[in-house]
């Protein structure tokens, strides 16, 4: 598709050869999707013809789908009208806007005073430049019930193209439409859909005309040119949607098939699902590729009108990133081996300056009548000036309250000082002593109360902690308090009478113990409660020392709370300084927006106002939230000179000054600006002059300041002189302070950052500059680090914390050649700036707010500054963003949540994600890993409203965040993941490889089990070479012996088979046979029975009858079309002459249900065996060869293959024979047999074993355990059973079920001590987890620990391992999964980081031979290796059954040759990984015992970045994740990694899980998830086996019939 204006088949060839060169490059990643635009544009740029009146540089630059074979002569321009219908970004679509926008805002103009007016124009600027550049972003899938806010309007339309994804800002792009598929013309077309929900648009969708069957001419389409139509009224909200239409893909298909009518089943029923009836006769190769056709971008796999696989694709796109080159070496094992250090790059900017000097204050001058001690002056100004106003407080409407005096204030806290120390306890006992701690608990709106509170502590000499009013048992960050108090000491809290009512209480009307805090007492302050002291006391003002005078709390970046001490020369010393600095005169009057008990808000309104009898106003926060201009009309009605506020006080001020005419701020000499540090207090500080300027607000009055908690005020901006010029800004780069260096910001104003200056260092203190990390270090003078201080007015320490004290309040810098540069200690101010021109301080920053990404520093404010502006009015509740890292995978990772509003639609949100996720890119130059939108007021709060960035991280990660919209960003930010590994090509001899291994010192790796030629049995073998034949014996020799005894849930006997009972029904049964079904000798019968003794009876019969029996699992009643299906095909694939069962299923299978989904009219001959007359057959069939086949296996694999395995009677005999002697079975023995009888050895044993041994066996149905749970476990101790044999959903079902109820089985004399062996059938790695939850959970009922096992077979050969009565326990080992990942095996401790233990598979069975191979080379290899594991044994399977008969791909998989070592022995390829391992363990012959261990199948593991892994692996790692993860599935799509979890919670825990999900697999298998799947329980698939059917789900997934709750792109 070309760019608008150029035809391609008009361009030179050589151009032509150059794009096609150039797209060749972008498809193999050697070239940047950037760099490939611009050279492309530049080779266009000759030949783009300009329509007049388009700005070239507004021209929308497209993508090739990288999907099209590059032919550019072959694409159709678009229509050149398509821009027609585009409205001009003109000042009326933006009027237009914001007309559209009026309806949602809530109380007028109020919202907008929560957006940052700084980086607009540059967030603006960089969405256009990625407007032209960016693919559109898939936007993820929400179930409809999953948090509905969009109202019905707004939702997207049921197309492929799910089209009003983002607006115009992504989706400037149009590509080239597939042929259109003939669509039904009963099913709504897309067009109508979207025409719909744009209510009534007149545009028409198809704007990029459409490529007629690869004609080379595109077709003239008249009915896709828009049609000039009146537009209706709707206007605003339709101009974005039409604007996006004309430029997305919108395939012409219908609407996605109604999958609500299949819904999945409840994993009740376990199903048999063959993928797309693919019969086992292709070899994996063939198998593998068909399944994998979807990833060639055809799109035979996927229907086109799956909403998922159009997503997919884009995804696809949008990761179309350069491919790293491919590096040859393997990396080592070592933990700094895996990451990937990106080099540094050369460019980087560097500091170059020479190294700070300290800079000094000016000097603190020396008044006379300063007092000797805070509580002097207040003392001085009480006696003296009794009557002048000392605090004025307002009720909630902004009127004043009340008016304390500096009289009142005084006798108050007098009063206060002496009931603390003389009357809280009893006459006797002092409770409290000068110097312990006191927690100050009043409400912000109560400023009066806590004066008294704070100066009558100080009066009684004990240290006031003041922290803020806790609301419940959990407010956020109430546990960290509660670690100050601890830290502190503190046992008693002052409070008002007010507030200590409002405190949450215990039914009993205590006040609640809050979450970590220590146990308080608590005071109540109010006068009346107080004591008037006697004339002779006085309180003791002692000269300041260096005692502490109060604490400070102050939250670290992870959200501890720690006290900062402040010592009362320190107080008083801080309030000289800022008279000085600030100019205080006595008898001003301050108006105070601050918080007054700690910080700015403390240190001026409280403490300096009083040392100077200052008057002040205090506005509480909740006056400020209902009116926000509440503290400009108190300096205009008090005639303040001295205003106290942040920038949001300032910006709401601003906001909302059209109500307020007569307002005037001339009086001000200082508004001193709190957070003038912070990156936005720039612009609030301008825009707020702006427009108070003609209010008298005169320039030079604003004055920002910096601060912290450990060094107090660092610096102040002096009040100018009227007249003097401002100022300058610095306006740097923010590539530069991304490395640490100020450089003046030039080439790009994008990415600048404007910064003030907070004014110069305060009086009587030393400040320098140090790096932030290490070592404190002197920065150089163009480098930005921590500002450190000395000054006698700053904290002292962290009250009761002396380690994290000395690393603070200790600090001594050192030069470059880290020698100390003086005695003197200074103290971490915490604020990363530099020193300007003329000693000017700016700060950049604060150290809880530097995220360290790759080496770059980036700050979490700038950050919020950049999303605030892209206009989040839409979106952002009140402007709440949070934005803070997680440290995954070895580097930390930027998170961004914020509060979305109520109103904000799924589109708006969404949009505006991706629109963030850009403009943070194009001004930070950083990717974001994480952004999500939490419902409104859902973030923790800060006590005065802020957002708890700590607790929101913690949230964060333990999954309790409940975002309702996420978007995780991996794939751009991850830069560090690990090389991706080149399989190595093999180009050295067998024989190099052979003495390679050997002088490594490592063994070829294979085992074997005992030999058969045990003589015992030989008679027996000899007399009965077949099974047919030992039925007869035995019921000639010992008829009544019980060979089989069926249970049913109750644990009743329902039915017995004695030897006879079993040979004269299997007689009955080859009667019938022969007579009804006229059946000839060598053909195929279909066993459709229950688990039971039928089943066993008409497998003999049918033996008898010379024909091959085919065992399948009936259909499941409830859910036929889900299960019948397979029986059909089994019964088609194996050419089944005729199908025995019982009058039931019978029914069933005519049955009208069943003619749903399957035709029944075509069903072979069926024989119910129920009531059949008594007949023998004329004569019992004997095979005049043991290799003929005996019966035919079906099974359906993991990966949803059908296949059937022959087995003849020689391999029958060999494996009974085998099972015999491992398990020692003779006819005086019992087992009991908990599994599925139909395939595999769970067959061998039900059906065969007995008949061969003479054991008696007991059979338990598992479908009984659903309705009797502790059915099996009360069998093996009813019957003192000693072997049993289950599967692992048996176990599962007993793990889950009866683990809570041992005591109650043990009260039912359930008792287990009588197993030695239980062991569990599977073809599959041993679930360890399991097996050992088993063990331990029943130990109680006397299971021994040893004796739980498990087997292992495959389908070439259905017994390989299995732990038998005698030989070593199962082993465990803990294996490197790292190696692992490389096929190489590497033991590791126990609990060693990144080990996986994994369990032996059972002892290998008598007569089996096992070796690993390598499936590439098919050459043996070592024990230190992972391969193939082939077996070579008389039990081996004779071929795969196809009704091809392709021999050479059975030859492949039953009679193999090894490359070399030993090319005579044929073996049998079992499909699965593993390795063998020698133990110490002695096996019975006295050798060490050779150990196998099964790691899983070759079909399913994923090959992602040369690496293989294993599904369980990466599973195990997901469920570990969260709770509310009940079972998850993996699988690969190209070469994305899906995931699909299950959710057991509730819904809105769902988007929880992706982040979860995303960070456990980066950090423990270094791959990154491309899509995550939420669904509800039951939704994956497992086969009888208890088996995940990943491919299944993989085919659900693609063809979009999951439903699920929620689907993340991660891009």
């Amino acid at each position: 598709m070309a760019d608008r204006g150029v035809d391609m088949s008009a361009l030179p060839k050589e151009v032509r050869d150059q794009l096609a060169e150039l797209d060749l490059e972008l498809s193999e990643g050697d070239i940047t999707q950037k760099g490939y635009e611009k050279k492309r544009t530049k080779l266009l740029a000759p030949y783009i013809i300009h329509t007049p009146g388009e700005n070239p540089s507004s021209k929308v630059k497209s993508h090739i789908p990288h999907l099209s074979p590059p032919q550019n002569d072959l694409q159709a321009p678009g229509p050149s009208s398509s821009s027609s219908h585009v409205p001009p970004p003109s000042s009326s679509s933006r009027y237009r806007d914001r007309r559209s926008r009026r309806p949602h805002r809530s109380g007028g103009t109020r919202d907008d005073r929560y957006r940052s007016d700084i980086h607009t124009e540059a967030v603006q600027a960089a969405l256009a430049k990625h407007k032209e550049e960016k693919m559109a972003l898939p936007m993820p899938t929400k179930r409809r019930s999953t948090y509905v806010q969009s109202p019905i309007e707004t939702r997207t339309p049921p197309d492929s193209s799910s089209g009003s994804e983002d607006e115009t800002a992504l989706r400037r792009q149009s590509s080239v439409v597939a042929p259109p598929p003939l669509v039904n013309p009963n099913l709504q077309s897309p067009d109508s859909w979207i025409n719909r929900s744009v209510q009534g648009s007149s545009t028409s969708s198809s704007a990029s005309s459409t490529l007629s069957h690869g004609e080379g001419k595109p077709q003239p389409q008249p009915q896709h040119q828009p049609q000039p139509q009146p537009q209706p009224q709707y206007q605003p909200q339709t101009a974005a949607v039409t604007d996006m239409l004309a430029h997305s893909r919108i395939e012409n298909s219908g609407p996605p098939p109604d999958v609500t009518a299949v819904a999945p089943p409840a994993r009740g029923p376990r199903v048999d699902l063959p993928s797309n009836a693919v019969v086992r006769g292709m070899s994996r190769g063939h198998s593998r590729s068909s399944m994998m056709e979807t990833a060639d971008g055809n799109d035979k796999g996927v229907p086109v009108n799956s909403r998922v696989s159009t997503k997919i694709q884009q995804l696809l796109n949008t990761l179309k990133r350069p491919k790293r080159p491919p590096l040859s070496e393997f990396f080592m094992d070592d933990s700094e081996e895996i990451v990937e250090v990106p080099q540094p790059d050369p460019n980087i900017p560097k500091p170059e300056g020479r190294q700070i000097i300290p800079v000094k204050g000016e000097p603190l001058g020396v008044v006379s009548n300063w007092p000797p001690a805070l509580q002097a002056a207040l003392a001085r100004w009480g006696a003296t000036q009794g009557k002048s106003p000392a605090l004025t407080a307002l009720d909630i409407t902004g009127k004043p309250l009340y008016t304390l005096t500096y009289g009142k204030l005084w006798s108050r806290s007098v009063k206060l000082a002496y009931t603390l120390l003389n009357k809280l306890g009893t006459k006797n006992e002092q409770v409290l002593k000068p110097g312990d701690r006191v927690a100050l608990v009043y409400p912000n709106s109560d400023p009066g109360m806590f004066w008294v509170a704070f100066y009558g502590c100080l009066l009684a000499e004990v240290i006031p902690v003041p922290i803020e009013v806790p609301l419940s048992r959990k407010d956020a960050g109430s546990s960290q308090v509660g670690f100050l108090l601890g830290s502190c000491g503190v046992g008693l809290a002052l409070t008002s009478e007010i507030c200590l009512k409002g405190l949450p209480k215990t039914p009993t009307g205590e006040i609640l113990q809050f979450k970590g805090w220590p146990r308080l007492k608590w005071v109540v302050t109010d006068s009346k409660y107080l004591t008037k002291p006697s004339k002779d006391w006085q309180p003791h003002i002692p000269t300041a020392n260096t005692d502490p005078s109060y604490i400070e709390y102050k939250a670290s970046k992870e959200g501890t709370v720690m006290g900062v001490a402040v010592s009362k020369v320190a107080m008083l010393t801080h309030c000289q300084a800022l008279t000085q600095a600030c100019n205080y005169c006595e008898g001003e009057t301050l108006v105070n927006v601050l918080d007054f008990k700690k910080d700015m808000g403390l240190w001026h309104g409280v403490l300096t106002a009083v040392m100077n009898r200052i008057h002040t106003i205090s506005v509480p926060y909740a006056v400020m939230k209902a009116c926000p201009l509440s503290w400009v009309q108190r300096v205009h009605i008090h005639k303040a000179r001295i205003a106290l506020v942040k920038c949001r006080d300032l910006h709401w001020a601003m906001m909302a000054h059209r109500d307020q005419r007569d307002t005037s701020l001339a009086s001000l000499r200082m508004l001193i600006v709190a957070d003038g540090a912070n990156p936005w207090s720039v612009s609030s500080c301008d825009a707020f002059l702006n427009v108070f300027q003609s209010h008298g607000l005169k320039p030079e009055v604003i004055c920002p300041c910096a601060t912290s908690p450990e060094a107090m005020t660092v610096a102040i901006r002096r009040p100018g002189v009227p007249g003097a010029p401002l100022p300058a800004r610095a306006i740097l780069s923010m590539g530069g302070l991304s490395h640490g260096v100020i450089r003046v910001n030039t080439e790009d104003k994008n990415s600048a950052l404007t910064v003030q200056d907070v004014g110069h260092v305060m009086p009587g203190a030393l400040m320098c500059i140090v790096k932030p990390d290490g070592p404190p270090q002197l920065c150089k003078t163009d480098e930005i680090g921590e500002i450190v201080i000395n000054s006698r007015a700053g904290g002292t320490m962290y009250y009761g914390l002396p380690g994290v004290t000395k690393n603070t309040f200790e600090v001594i810098p050192v030069n470059a050649s880290g020698a100390p540069i003086g005695e003197i200690p200074f103290v971490r101010s915490g604020l990363l700036g530099f020193v300007g021109p003329g000693s000017l301080i700016f700060v950049v920053g604060k150290n809880e707010g530097l995220l360290m990404v790759s080496g770059r520093r980036h700050n979490a404010d700038d950050l919020v500054a950049t999303a605030l502006a892209v206009e989040p009015v839409k979106t952002v509740y009140r402007g709440r963003i949070a934005v803070f890292s997680v440290t995954v995978f070895y580097d930390e990772r930027i998170v961004i949540v914020a509060e979305q509003r109520p109103d904000a639609s799924e589109e708006d949100s969404f949009q505006w994600m991706s629109r963030v996720l850009q403009a943070i890119d194009s001004i930070h130059q950083v990717g974001l890993y994480c952004l999500a939108l939490v419902p409104a007021n859902t973030l923790p709060k800060t006590p005065l409203g802020g957002i708890h960035i700590s607790d929101t991280k913690q949230f964060f990660l333990e999954g309790n965040l409940h975002p309702c919209n996420i978007l995780m960003c991996p794939h751009t930010c991850v830069t560090n993941l690990p090389k991706p590994r080149q399989k190595q090509p093999v180009g050295v001899g067998p024989a190099s490889i052979m003495v390679g291994n050997l002088v490594a010192g490592k063994r070829i790796a294979q085992a074997s089990g005992r030999d058969l030629g045990m003589i015992e049995d030989q008679d027996l073998v000899r007399k009965h070479q077949y099974l047919t034949e030992a039925l007869q014996w035995r019921a000639q020799t010992d008829p009544d012996h019980v060979l089989y005894v069926l249970l049913n849930a109750k644990g009743v006997a329902v039915c017995t088979a004695t030897c006879v009972q079993l040979h004269k029904r299997a007689e009955k049964i080859a009667a019938a046979l022969t007579e009804k079904g006229s059946i000839n000798t060598g053909e195929n019968v279909v066993l459709l029975y229950p688990p039971g003794i039928d089943l066993i009876a008409s497998f003999y019969g049918s033996l008898y009858a010379g024909c091959v029996p085919v065992t399948v699992r009936p259909p499941h009643p409830q859910n036929l079309a889900a299960t019948l299906p397979t029986v059909r095909m089994i019964i088609d694939v194996s050419k089944a002459a005729c199908i025995l069962t019982t009058q039931n299923l019978m029914r069933i299978l005519r049955s009208k249900e069943a003619a749903a989904s399957v035709n029944i009219k075509t069903w072979p001959t069926i024989i119910d065996t129920d009531d059949l007359p008594r007949r023998r057959p004329p004569q019992i069939y004997k095979p005049p060869t043991a290799e003929m086949m005996a019966y035919l296996d079906f099974s359906v694999s993991t990966t949803g293959m059908l296949t059937g395995v022959k087995i003849s009677h020689a391999a029958v005999s060999a494996i009974c024979r085998s099972i015999k002697l491992q398990c020692e079975l003779y006819s005086s023995r019992q087992i009991a047999i908990c599994l599925d009888p139909y395939c595999g050895l769970g067959f061998v044993l039900w059906c065969l074993a007995s008949v061969y041994s003479g054991h008696q066996s007991i059979l338990i149905p598992p479908f009984e355990l659903e309705s009797g749970l502790s059915l099996w476990l009360s069998t093996l101790s009813q019957y003192r059973i000693r072997d049993t044999f289950c599967s692992y959903s048996v176990m599962e079902l007993c793990t889950k079920g009866l683990g809570t109820q041992t005591e109650l089985l043990k009260a039912r004399g359930v008792n287990l001590s009588c197993v030695r062996s239980c062991v569990v059938i599977a073809e599959e790695r041993p679930r360890l987890a399991l097996t050992h939850s088993f063990s331990k959970l029943f130990k109680d009922l006397g299971l021994s620990p040893r004796a739980v096992s498990t087997a292992f077979g495959s389908r070439v050969n259905l017994a390989i391992c299995l732990q038998g009565t005698t030989g070593p326990d199962p082993s465990t080992v803990y294996v490197d999964m790292k190696s692992l990942r490389h096929d190489r095996v590497r033991l590791v401790e126990r609990g060693a980081p990144q080990s996986l233990p994994l369990m032996e598979s059972g002892m290998i069975l008598p007569g089996v031979r096992v070796i690993i191979v390598n499936p590439e080379t098919r050459g043996p290899l070592g024990d230190s290796h992972l391969g193939e594991i082939w077996v070579n044994s008389p039990h081996s399977a004779s071929g795969y059954y196809t009704i091809y008969g392709e021999e050479s791909l059975q030859a492949d998989h039953f009679n193999t040759k090894l490359s070399f070592g030993d090319p005579q022995t044929l073996w049998a390829r079992t499909g699965y990984l593993g390795f063998v391992k020698r133990t110490e363990l002695l096996d019975a012959s006295g050798d060490r015992h050779d150990a196998l261990f099964v790691v899983g199948s070759l079909d399913e593991t994923l090959e992602l970045r040369g690496l293989r892994y294993h599904p369980i692996d990466i599973e195990t790692s997901v469920s570990r994740a969260h709770r509310s993860i009940a079972e998850s599935a993996v699988f690969t799509w190209t070469n994305l990694l899906v995931v699909v979890s299950e959710l057991c919670g509730s819904e809105q825990d769902a988007l929880d899980l992706v982040p979860l999900i995303t960070n456990v697999v980066l950090e423990e298998h270094h791959l990154i998830v491309g899509v995550v799947v939420i669904v509800d329980p039951g939704v994956i698939p497992i086969n009888s086996r208890g088996e995940k059917q990943r491919m299944h789900l993989r085919d659900s997934f693609l063809a979009d019939q999951l439903d699920p709750i929620y689907v993340a792109y991660n891009m």
